[in-house]
């Protein structure tokens, strides 16, 4: 017997095996999914598991979240979506939602837990995302079953949703619209408690077999609109049943050095983001990219915003092209945008969001933020159907009839939403956002513009973070203030601040500067990254 002839077999067998093997894993990656919550990254991956693409997959993570993360998104919220499909130049949803058509407040402080509401777009985006970009391959009823099974079944309260609890539960104890629904006999959760949302599930299931015109136009419509007709609120059935399409309109975008970021367009942030992207690649191009720079371009971007917005939501195209314009820019970094004021945006106090993002192998990417606006929303839900609605009119203008954010009937609010996606010789290369309002641009473009530079999300995700609101510079850790330059300091009359930090989980990572789950693709390998500010996961996808 020829034992090196069977020796050398057996090798070239094993060789073979594993070459096959490594093929076989690499060809098997089916995607990358990070969301806010371990139990709706896990949806996302069962989704990919059954054949959905991306797109599939951020309908049930969508209502998963709903489900598990109540105090930032659910059904009564908006959605705002940018999308790609096989690598193609992404496109945008707005999923904008509109102040009803009785709105009739004039000041703030009229507002009733109902009249905070605007008209709740997400379950219309939900149903649009999945009707148009959809596998096929997976039905309606499947992508919602696993929202449904977290609601009957219950999840554990996370750290973070727990210290959210913690912080924001005398609210919800001390409303009388259906917050017990959120509560475990009446008390707020704890870390690791189980909650159980059996209204809730009952409603999911309902649009499961329904669809999402029951939202609008069926059964769940009509308790929403008694709801508020009870309750002093303003959305009436009309409202509901006339609530528009989606559209689907072209992304802001912009060149960045060998990159092309595209980001959401009005009434959504993109552009300011997009804006501080632009003065940060001047800055780079006349000093070192750092700290320093880092805060003017915030200072001058979210000031420009604050003092002199885009006001048209809908006609903006010129107005956006200007603020990205050469000539803006330089007379931004010449002269500050202090001799520029037109109108001032009201400063939003609270704000919470969601984001996700998703992609797929077959090169489909898309990035969803997702609120409720403030943490717990309205603080105000149907005691029949289970879920919160929104406090968006909070965000407009009040008594100041002539402001373009003024409140009105059927209007848009003022959004920092920034869904972001950054493409590289036409393909997909980076998908990113966050939660966080005005923070949301703040976060999305230095990480951007950090990434770019650098290219390691895992590390990025965990480095201190800054934010700029009017002269107030916004330090993660106060031993940041040790790298700021004097003269900056002096140019824009700046004020540091350490913002409250009751809601940090470890590290010092304060979740005041947002939540990012994003995915990034390096050395041809995608790499998923989940905000250690929050209870998030990402989850590489494997057949």
């Amino acid at each position: 017997m020829d034992f090196n002839f069977i020796r050398k077999w057996v090798v070239g067998y094993l060789v073979m095996i594993m070459v096959l093997s490594c093929s076989t894993k690499e060809k098997n990656v089916l995607g990358v999914v990070s969301s806010a919550t371990p139990e709706a990254s896990k949806v996302g991956e069962q989704i990919l598991k059954m054949g959905g693409n991306s797109f599939d997959a951020a309908v049930a993570v969508s209502f998963a979240l709903a489900v598990t993360e109540p105090a930032m998104s659910g059904l009564g919220g908006g959605t705002q979506i940018l999308l790609s499909t096989k690598n193609q130049t992404p496109v945008a949803i707005n999923g904008t939602t509109f102040s009803p058509r009785g709105t009739l407040v004039d000041s703030q402080d009229t507002l009733s837990y109902h009249r905070r509401s605007t008209v709740p777009s997400t379950v219309k985006v939900l149903d649009y995302l999945y009707r148009n970009y959809g596998s096929g391959n997976v039905s309606w009823e499947e992508l919602l079953q696993p929202a449904i099974e977290l609601a009957e079944k219950g999840y554990e309260v996370g750290p973070f949703r727990s210290k959210v609890y913690q912080k924001y539960g005398d609210r919800l104890k001390s409303s009388p619209f259906g917050t017990d629904l959120f509560l475990l006999q009446g008390e707020v959760p704890k870390s690791g408690q189980k909650i159980k949302q059996q209204v809730l599930a009952k409603t999911l299931r309902r649009l499961a077999t329904h669809g999402a015109d029951d939202f609008y136009k069926g059964e769940i419509a009509n308790t929403i609109a008694e709801d508020m007709q009870k309750n002093g609120g303003w959305i009436s059935l009309k409202d509901l049943e006339e609530f528009p399409e989606p559209k689907v309109l072209e992304p802001l975008t912009i060149q960045y050095g060998e990159h092309r970021v595209y980001s959401q367009p009005p009434p959504c942030g993109g552009w300011t983001a997009l804006l501080i992207l632009e003065l940060l690649e001047q800055k780079i191009q006349n000093q070192e990219w750092d700290k320093n720079a880092l805060i003017e371009a915030l200072y001058l971007g979210q000031n420009d915003r604050r003092l002199n917005p885009v006001t048209d939501l809908i006609e903006y195209d010129s107005l956006v092209e200007t603020k990205l314009g050469k000539d803006h820019i330089e007379k931004l970094m010449e002269i500050g945008p202090d001799s520029i004021k037109v109108s001032e945006v009201q400063e939003k106090k609270t704000g919470e969001t969601t984001h996700f993002s998703i992609v797929d192998n077959q090169g489909n990417a898309i990035a969803v933020t997702a609120s409720i606006n403030a943490y717990f929303g309205s603080l105000a839900a149907s005691e029949k159907l289970g879920f919160l609605y929104n406090s968006y009119m909070d965000d407009f203008v009040f008594e100041k009839p002539e402001h373009p954010f003024a409140l009105r009937p059927n209007a848009m609010a003022y959004s920092s939403m920034s869904p972001t996606i950054v493409q590289k010789n036409a393909e997909n290369v980076l998908v990113i956002g966050s939660p966080g309002s005005s923070r949301i641009i703040s976060t999305v473009a230095q990480l951007t513009a950090k990434w770019i530079n650098q290219k390691d999300i895992t590390a990025l995700i965990s480095s201190n973070r800054i934010h700029v609101n009017r002269k107030r510079v916004y330090l993660e850790k106060k031993s940041d203030t040790l790298e700021i330059n004097n003269d900056l300091i002096k140019k824009y009359d700046l004020e540091f601040r350490v913002p409250d930090e009751s809601l940090i989980l470890k590290d010092g990572l304060n979740p005041y500067y947002g939540g990012v789950h994003a995915i990034a693709k390096e050395d041809s390998v995608w790499i998923g990254a989940a905000d250690p500010r929050r209870d998030g996961l990402y989850i590489t996808v494997f057949d």
